[in-house]
């Protein structure tokens, strides 16, 4: 027992128990190509066990920001983990590349093991979605930098794509029609608006709301990110794919235009997909004019899939099969900017 180190703050036996506690969670996660077992310095990758013949590997790393907060209010910690993989996962995703593996860091002002292994366990959850493996992370216990019961969490992964299959946008094409994917609902941007708009209206996050159908806002907010992995590569594999861009902070204005070149532009007529009563609620309650909040959030569309407008149908089919609710949201123009009819 380390007495000195625990008089500091550190409780070095609450370590050990948070890696006996999720090493089924990390075990449940392995897939081909993982060497080595969890407690080693570094996590370990066979890349010659994939029979990739020109591999470009695709990395990616990310938080979720201020939802943490929420989570802290809702003292609800299991599903934070999914949020961090596919901030991550969904990114390396938009240049076409499987996800292998996942690190996560996790850091605490006290390490209390339950609390750890639940966020751990949505790491490990968010891995299984996406069909990566979580191959080593971090647990920091830091006295004094965090406030009572809260953390930080921060994730890494690595992918890998044919050279020949890289999805870099430099085949989108006027004309090309973009197949929008449902979000889940907010996802994890905008939430330092997000809650001061809770703030700002005394709104409870632990009530329930009519706009809401009657669900609890914080478990709303709290919903995890989707993750797109397995149905976008079924889509890739199966389709002639120009360009894909994951909807994260700055929305619609921000996020497509990435995949576009100079002198293009896009087009998205609302009212081609649903948006989620989650951004009305934010819309009235924040003030916020309707063509802003394009701006700031997802709006109920994740990803987007830049195709010719031939393999559109081929494309929703085959994500309707994985469970997804997808359509054709828009085209690309020949006028730079976004405009939203």
């Amino acid at each position: 027992m380390a007495e000195s180190y625990e008089k500091a703050g550190v409780n070095l036996e609450a370590g050990y128990e948070v890696v006996r506690r999720i090493k089924s969670h990390v075990a449940s996660t392995s897939r081909p190509g993982v060497m080595g077992n969890i407690g080693s310095f570094g996590g370990m990758f066979d890349l010659a066990s994939l029979g990739v013949r020109e591999p470009v590997l695709v990395s990616g790393t990310d938080g979720v920001g201020t939802k943490l907060k929420l989570a802290f209010e809702m003292d609800k910690h299991d599903t934070i983990g999914i949020d961090a993989v596919a901030m991550c996962v969904n990114d390396v995703l938009a240049q076409g590349a499987e996800p292998l593996f996942f690190l996560d860091y996790v850091a605490v002002g006290h390490n209390e093991p339950a609390k750890v292994e639940a966020i751990v366990s949505g790491v490990a959850e968010g891995c299984r979605q996406a069909g990566c493996a979580l191959v080593g992370g971090e647990t920091a216990e830091m006295p004094g930098m965090y406030s009572d019961g809260e953390y930080d969490i921060a994730g890494f992964t690595t992918g890998v794509v044919e050279k020949s299959r890289l999805i870099d946008g430099s085949k989108v094409k006027v004309g090309d029609v973009l197949v929008g994917i449902a979000s889940s609902g907010v996802h994890s941007n905008g939430f330092s608006l997000v809650r001061k708009i809770f703030a700002d209206n005394n709104l409870d996050i632990k009530a329930a709301y009519p706009e809401l159908g009657g669900r609890i806002l914080g478990e709303v907010a709290l919903t995890p990110t989707r993750i797109y992995v397995k149905q976008v590569l079924d889509v890739i594999r199966n389709c002639d794919v120009h360009g894909v861009a994951h909807i994260t902070g700055g929305g619609f204005d921000e996020n497509i235009p990435r995949i576009l070149h100079e002198g293009q532009g896009i087009e998205v007529k609302e009212g081609t997909w649903e948006i989620l009563p989650i951004f009305s609620f934010l819309e009235k309650y924040g003030k916020i004019s309707h063509r802003e909040m394009f701006n700031i959030f997802n709006m109920g569309i994740g990803m987007v899939l830049a195709m010719d407008a031939s393999e559109a149908e081929k494309a929703i089919s085959i994500l309707e099969g994985h469970g997804e609710k997808a359509s054709v949201i828009g085209c690309v123009t020949s006028q730079e900017g976004v405009i939203i009819r």
